[in-house]
């Protein structure tokens, strides 16, 4: 990860544990994350089944979980510490990672995913993002689960679109969000203004409970709200 640093003040420091099987790569991000006064690594491991045992020890408020591990895998730790009221948040950390993935890592818990190739002051973003209770996955990334997606919506056996009130009109809004369009390219699609398309987004965040676009997407292909694909 590129070296990129921003202090910042804070009282309450966010307690991460760090699990990656590469002891140079836990150095690395143990020294850099010293320059973060609201930050702490009060724990690491290499191995899935250590993972699960210092995340029930110590409670850490962030796992930060590598994907590929030499013992287990990341989905491991993650189906082992699959619990509705878990205290803590897990980030994935991956070289890469295909849609299929994304969907099931999030399905199976985990917060946010981020690339190791990315900036490290993009890693402490997402752990403040994830942190005040919100998802972080790449805006490209999430533009690339649209077909993953509608494969869920496809082959799940709960249409309930009517529970939240939508709309046809927002139904081809999260459709749209889906196949990844901005809202300006949504304004464009659908020949309405860009402020139309805040009014409705804003309407669909409140009618179903979520507050960002890939919040909105995972609800949407559980509860099946579009018709398929933008066309």
């Amino acid at each position: 990860m590129r070296e990129a640093f921003q202090e910042v003040e804070s009282t309450q420091k966010v307690r991460i544990l760090l699990v990656d099987d590469h002891t140079m790569f836990r150095a690395g991000i143990r020294v850099l994350f010293e320059r973060y006064r609201d930050m702490q690594i009060v724990g690491e491991c290499g191995g899935g089944e250590e993972a699960v045992r210092l995340t029930r020890e110590l409670k850490p408020d962030m796992l930060l979980l590598d994907l590929l591990l030499k013992e287990g895998s990341g989905m491991d730790v993650l189906r082992e510490l699959l619990e509705p009221e878990a205290p803590t948040k897990t980030i994935m950390l991956a070289a890469c990672i295909e849609r299929n993935q994304i969907v099931e890592a999030i399905q199976l818990g985990a917060r946010g995913i981020v690339l190791k190739e990315s900036a490290f002051d993009l890693l402490v973003k997402a752990i403040r993002c994830v942190m005040t209770g919100q998802y972080w996955v790449d805006r490209g990334r999430i533009s690339d689960l649209a077909e993953t997606l509608f494969r869920v919506m496809r082959d799940s056996a709960s249409p309930a679109r009517s529970a939240f009130g939508m709309t046809p009109r927002e139904r081809q809004i999260v459709a749209a969000v889906l196949s990844g369009y901005t809202n300006r390219g949504i304004a464009q699609k659908l020949s309405i203004s860009d402020q139309t398309v805040k009014n409705h987004l804003t309407a669909i965040y409140n009618k179903i409970g979520v507050s960002n676009r890939l919040e909105l997407a995972l609800c949407a292909s559980k509860h099946n709200l579009t018709d398929g694909p933008l066309a």
